[in-house]
């Protein structure tokens, strides 16, 4: 556990005089975001002296674990990051972990600042849980040298252009797409997209939510049969002993043409000495029009003693400062609206994604945020099951309604 920013005044009431808000948070991964995050904890303490920020960064797997046995605890944070989707933002707001801000939206006007896709993130069980901190899109990062090396001239706008692609870097003697399978939710991407390339958005939802029976919609085992392909076919070699660093890695040194990953793996890239000229970016081409990716939200615990200062605390994480700080030095698309991206500041990696987020005609979640968590663990060993060939494709759809029935 890396800890950030800890201070050494006494927590207490909001009317001690002097307040420690405990914020919990993922991790940065790179110097661009730690530098980013130096700058917004200082801007905010020197505007609010009063009010000390006792940081506690984890990792992904960390944060979610600490998250589940803490809330509704006296060990539980003030404030905390989170993924926004129902299967885990979702989990901790329905077991009582997120405070209703509704009178803070009221007084300081949050319902104007940020978008649609924001406000549904916070409305969406009917309160208002926290307050936006990002957006972000995921799609398929391919290296334009490859591509032209395998003679595959356009960026594909079909699923079927895009298995041709797949074939024509194979013919090339090219790994065609990178995954790691040591983390579950790296492959998942793969297997989310296809899913609702084969379905359709509507299907998808009715899936993702146990509406549907996994065993009788016909998409579900096409989807499983052309996921198996991919792990067959197009994988880098050895990637269920690969983690998703060691994965990534090998499309830096041009070592697999393609990866499904977030619009923040451009400042990845970049950290890793990549000539972010070199690569472009796609929408998995799933015909829906829709975005892949997520929402995050920064949360007050209902146990939390001081949630007036947690208010002014979130009241500064959206607001136009730090959000240029974050777009300026992360390349991060601002929740805020009043905060616009100028395209005259990015490279022409970064400028890709700005269509595909104005464009799209809604977004849908990875899986393992639109899912519950014990949806997405049977999810996850049946991903894994049928890319080693230990379960047929035909038999996965039956296999996870079985479980779904069991819940």
């Amino acid at each position: 556990m890396l800890a950030a920013g800890v201070v050494g005044c006494a927590p207490g009431g909001e009317d001690s005089g002097q307040v420690t808000l405990k914020y919990w948070k993922l991790a940065d991964t790179n110097d661009a975001s730690a530098a980013a995050w130096a700058e917004t904890l200082a801007g905010f303490e020197k505007a609010h002296p009063d009010i000390k920020i006792q940081v506690e960064e984890r990792s992904t797997d960390g944060h979610k674990e600490a998250l589940r046995t803490s809330l509704g605890s006296g060990a539980a944070p003030d404030v905390y990051w989170s993924w926004a989707g129902p299967g885990i933002g979702g989990e901790y707001v329905k077991a009582g972990g997120s405070l209703d801000l509704e009178k803070y939206y009221e007084k300081y006007g949050w319902d104007d600042r940020f978008s649609d896709v924001g406000m549904a993130s916070v409305r969406q069980y009917g309160g208002y849980d926290g307050v936006p901190n990002g957006q972000a899109g995921a799609a398929v990062f391919y290296n334009k040298d490859l591509f032209a090396q395998a003679g595959v001239d356009q960026v594909p706008t079909t699923y079927d252009e895009l298995v041709a692609a797949a074939d024509k870097l194979v013919a090339a003697g090219i790994t065609p797409i990178e995954f790691g399978g040591t983390v579950n939710w790296h492959l998942m991407r793969l297997l989310d997209n296809i899913l609702m390339t084969e379905c359709g958005a509507d299907t998808f939802r009715t899936l993702i939510t146990a509406e549907a029976d996994w065993s009788a919609e016909e998409c579900v085992a096409s989807t499983f049969e052309e996921f198996h392909k991919w792990t067959q076919e197009y994988l880098v070699s050895g990637w269920a002993s690969l983690g998703d660093a060691e994965a990534n890695a090998l499309f830096y040194r041009g070592e697999a043409a393609m990866v499904i990953e977030g619009n923040w793996f451009d400042n990845v890239l970049r950290a890793n000495d990549v000539d972010t000229s070199t690569i472009g970016v796609f929408l998995f081409p799933t015909g829906t029009g829709a975005l892949y990716g997520d929402t995050s939200n920064v949360y007050v615990s209902p146990t939390t003693k001081n949630p007036d200062a947690a208010a002014v605390f979130l009241d500064y994480l959206t607001g136009e400062e730090a959000q240029k700080i974050n777009m300026d030095k992360v390349g991060a698309r601002p929740i805020n609206v009043n905060v616009a991206v100028d395209p005259a500041a990015q490279d022409s990696l970064d400028q890709e994604w700005n269509p595909l987020f104005a464009d799209a005609t809604g977004l849908y979640y990875f899986n393992d945020q639109g899912m519950s968590l014990p949806m997405t663990t049977e999810y996850w060993r049946i991903q894994n099951l049928v890319a080693v060939d230990e379960l047929a494709p035909a038999e996965a759809g039956a296999e996870f309604q079985k479980f779904l029935d069991n819940q």
